[in-house]
């Protein structure tokens, strides 16, 4: 990583990880009950934290003329296809008793990653394009996550519409920074921003964006839709 990145970037964004992670592991003990997934799923996520920061320390993101990026096929997508496999197979042990407040409340974390995505901007770790200044609108999901909360289960009220509407619409922005990331990354796809490419998340602690942060959130969206999908409450 540059050197002249300033302490706090690191810091705020390792401190911003550790918040995904805890509202996950939150949702994950609520739900499991005394069944081992309680253990068996923080377990394997602490595990690819550190296995995820080894890598990246050791230079191994840093070779970029390979197919497919290493980035993606030994940290992004290993970690979504977990998340996928979760919701898939463990819908009635875990998905469905997942605290729906918790997974709405756990994407505020896309504030701080937002922010964090700007101070790289100005670093020139990321093109422009990957920061609310460019094309990246999530931090908006961020935003309205606590006023969706709100909205969505005062009262004891349980508000269906709002909480699909904007399950849908904040997943289609993290779409949205996800394939701009991908276009951006040095590499042999490489399409965008060739001037300032997504240099960051080669190195930690960034790599936990997309190792961690960004499955986490996407796993948030599709436990949250499958559990609309229902019938009845949620």
């Amino acid at each position: 990583m540059n050197e002249n990145l300033p302490a706090y970037v690191p810091a705020f964004f390792i401190l911003t990880t550790l918040a995904a992670v805890g509202f996950l592991f939150y949702a994950v003990v609520n739900a499991a009950g005394r069944s081992s997934l309680r253990y068996i799923i923080p377990g394997i996520v602490s595990f690819w934290l550190i296995f995820q920061a080894s890598l990246a320390l050791s230079g191994f993101y840093q070779v970029t003329d390979v197919l497919p990026p290493r980035i993606f096929a030994f940290a992004a997508f290993p970690a979504l296809l977990f998340a996928v496999a979760c919701c898939l197979f463990l819908r009635n042990d875990l998905i469905s008793k997942l605290p729906f407040a918790v997974l709405t409340l756990l994407h505020v974390v896309r504030v701080p990653v937002e922010v964090t995505l700007y101070w790289l901007y100005e670093k020139g770790q990321v093109p422009e394009a990957m920061t609310f200044a460019g094309s990246n609108f999530d931090i908006l999901s961020g935003i309205t996550a606590p006023v969706v909360y709100y909205f969505a289960f005062r009262n004891g009220t349980f508000n269906r519409p709002l909480l699909l509407i904007w399950n849908i619409a904040a997943l289609l922005l993290l779409v949205n920074i996800v394939g701009t990331a991908i276009l951006a990354f040095p590499s042999p796809l490489q399409s965008i921003a060739l001037d300032r490419p997504n240099v960051a998340v080669m190195y930690f602690p960034f790599v936990w964006l997309p190792a961690v942060v960004v499955p986490a959130v996407f796993f948030a969206h599709i436990a949250a839709l499958y559990k609309l999908s229902r019938p009845g409450r949620a």
